[in-house]
């Protein structure tokens, strides 16, 4: 299976409203989604932007199964996110732990 980048832009999200959608996929027992390689998030002026690599796009779709009922419970704007064919991917060999603010 080849890897997939997965790209939402979110205009109008806040930080609340995305660390809710963390709180409530470990309320449903999703913590750490099945196939879920790399996830990052950040505020940009208008929007909240999440960028994710996944073992394959069918991992991500499952996961999916979960993940948009919980987004729509949260507010956010209905749209599908971008999924492209993952390139290239770097992690440093100095990155043990990732920080999150959650």
């Amino acid at each position: 299976m080849e890897k997939v980048m997965v790209y939402f832009d979110m205009p109008g999200v806040s930080g609340e409203q995305y660390d809710q959608v963390w709180r409530d996929l470990r309320e449903s027992g999703n913590p750490t989604p099945k196939g879920l390689l790399h996830h990052a998030a950040a505020p940009t002026p208008n929007s909240w932007l999440v960028v994710d690599v996944w073992e394959s796009e069918d991992d991500f779709k499952e996961f999916g199964k979960t993940l948009m009922p919980i987004l729509e419970k949260n507010g956010f704007p209905k749209g599908d996110p971008v999924i492209l064919p993952l390139h290239n991917m770097y992690v440093s060999s100095a990155l043990h732990e990732y920080e999150s603010k959650i």
